[in-house]
């Protein structure tokens, strides 16, 4: 339920507040007063794009805020999916500035237009004499059909299984388009995980092959190195060693007289200790590093192999070789057993099909015997607002495949005149026509069902009298399951609101602006009987404005 609507800086409004009632809210005015304008104002916090050519004021931001009573919507889930806050009374929120920049907010949280549209279209539907594309929309009369079968619960499993259903449908084909591709290619995938595997490899080999050759292809420099720089530190007559260990008996005799001497002497020592086990180790090496052509052929023809893998298979290292390796595998057995996994997901998609059809049959089943309901008390509403030779018969066609809604194809076939052919509604029935039958459509689907404010913007246009009465009622029933917010020029229709708000052009200032207040019930009598006879209007017409709000 729209319960406040703030416009700032729009066309003809410099500020204005209106707060809205529950059941039928009317709103009156001389044309051009700027009832168009709220409307347009209030569209913008519903998705519509807008212009800066429009503001009141060209120097400042435009801003349209509406808080809304959304319990009972089911929305919790949309406010979770798009990352916002759930709240009882949420408000949403448009700002634009003087030079077109647009930013919009749930609950000040900022949205993208795309989802302030989508959460729009769940609260408030406008509909206008000329708005005649949701009625003749599929979908809408689908769900005019659901909403009488009231089987929300049956047709959200059966939606939620069809997409896994959908789901399942393209794996298989991806699957069976991969096994005929793993087929195709098998004898090519055998010879190159053949040749890998044969290859042996390891993935930490390399680097280890590396090292080794370049020792097998320098042993002779190694050896005469190491053998340098072991004279040198163990065995020459002035050798490191042996420097080390006199220079160790020179500090011996005087450590006793200076403690930082005898550390000295211990870290000479350790020092010494250090250097005999270095010169044992290149002795070491040097004595196992000797010259082996035969394995250095060895180890480059293995390296050489590897590099040309590597370069075949456009890769850098051999645990790269060793995951080509493993996806050949999966794609062998892929090659080799993939008609048991087609076959096993094909057995399983035709069990959903049928569970899915199952469902299906029973939302047919609802839908037929909700049809005839909705075509009688369509037409009986019809005919109370005047239009007693009008024949709506609504077609469920049974669909040869399953759909996101089962196997139903619905289609409203209408006749607004006695002994003209059914048709599709648009090409048999003028605007006002259209604005009954969806007048009375939304009437049915409120007794069923939770659905947002409705703002009918003069859809009473073409009837008058007694007609106009009859809508009315209509109206006034529909405002007892949601609210209804209705412009009119009809004092009939007037007459039967709970609250009446008037819009006017105020012209005391130096700018013209919108202004817009809620009627007392002595104001209302006023502005019917002005509705009814004139700007001054008589006793007659003021006692038939009584009439008329006494019902």
């Amino acid at each position: 339920m729209l319960q406040r609507l703030t416009i700032q800086n729009y066309a003809l409004i410099d500020n204005l507040e209106i707060n809205f009632d529950k059941g039928l809210n009317i709103m009156t005015g001389e044309t051009g007063a700027g009832k168009s304008i709220i409307l347009g104002a209030l569209s913008l916090i519903l998705g519509q794009r807008a212009e800066s050519r429009y503001f009141f004021n060209q120097q400042k931001k435009c801003v349209i805020e509406g808080a809304f009573k959304i319990a009972g919507f089911h929305l919790s889930v949309f406010f979770e999916d798009n990352d916002l806050d759930y709240e009882g009374e949420t408000v949403l929120r448009r700002e634009i500035s003087a030079d077109g920049k647009s930013r919009a907010f749930v609950n000040d949280t900022p949205v993208n237009l795309a989802t302030l549209k989508q959460l729009g279209e769940k609260l408030i539907d406008i509909h206008s004499q000329h708005a005649t594309r949701e009625i003749n929309d599929p979908d809408f009369q689908l769900l005019v059909v659901d909403g009488v079968c009231r089987h929300e619960e049956l047709l959200a499993g059966y939606q939620t299984k069809y997409r896994a259903y959908k789901k399942a449908l393209k794996q298989l084909d991806d699957l069976i388009a991969q096994n005929d591709k793993a087929k195709a290619d098998l004898d090519y995938y055998q010879f190159q995980f053949d040749e890998l595997e044969k290859a042996g490899i390891a993935a930490d080999e390399q680097e280890g092959l590396e090292k080794e050759l370049a020792t097998l292809n320098n042993a002779e420099e190694i050896k005469r190195n190491l053998l340098g720089a072991h004279y040198l530190m163990h065995e020459g007559e002035t050798s490191a060693i042996i420097q080390l260990r006199e220079a160790g008996q020179q500090i011996s005799t005087i450590e006793k007289y200076n403690p930082e001497i005898e550390e000295l002497h211990e870290r000479l020592k350790s020092a010494l200790i250090e250097l005999k086990d270095i010169a044992a180790e290149m002795e070491t090496i040097e004595q196992r590093t000797f010259t082996n052509e035969a394995r250095a052929e060895e180890v480059n023809t293995r390296l050489s192999m590897l590099y040309n893998l590597q370069k075949k298979h456009r890769v850098n290292n051999n645990q790269e070789l060793l995951d080509i390796q493993n996806d050949l595998s999966d794609k062998i057995q892929q090659a080799v057993f993939g008609d048991e996994a087609v076959d096993k997901l094909q057995k399983q998609i035709a069990i959903d099909k049928a569970e899915l059809e199952t469902i299906a049959q029973q939302l047919s089943a609802n839908r037929t015997k909700a049809i005839p309901v909705i075509q009688e008390k369509v037409l009986a509403n019809l005919a109370e607002m005047g239009m007693p030779n009008s024949v709506l018969e609504i077609e469920d066609a049974v669909l040869t495949e399953l759909s996101a809604t089962g196997m139903d194809a619905i289609q409203f076939m209408f006749s607004a005149n006695k002994g003209h052919a059914l048709a599709d509604m648009s090409k048999v029935a003028s605007g006002g026509e259209l604005s009954r039958l969806m007048l009375s459509i939304k009437s049915i689907i409120a007794e069923y069902t939770a659905l947002p404010t409705i703002i009918f913007d003069e859809i009473d246009t073409g009837v008058s009298g007694e007609v106009a009465n009859k809508v009315g009622q209509v109206m006034e029933r529909l405002s007892q399951n949601l609210q209804v917010i209705t412009i009119t020029h009809l004092p009939q229709i007037a007459g039967k609101g709970k609250s009446h708000y008037f819009v006017y052009k105020d012209d005391s200032e130096s700018v013209t602006k919108t202004r817009i207040k809620k009627l007392s019930d002595t104001e209302r009598v006023t502005e019917i009987a002005k509705m009814l006879s004139g700007d001054n209007p008589g006793e007659s017409a003021l006692q038939n404005a009584r009439e008329l709000l006494a019902g």
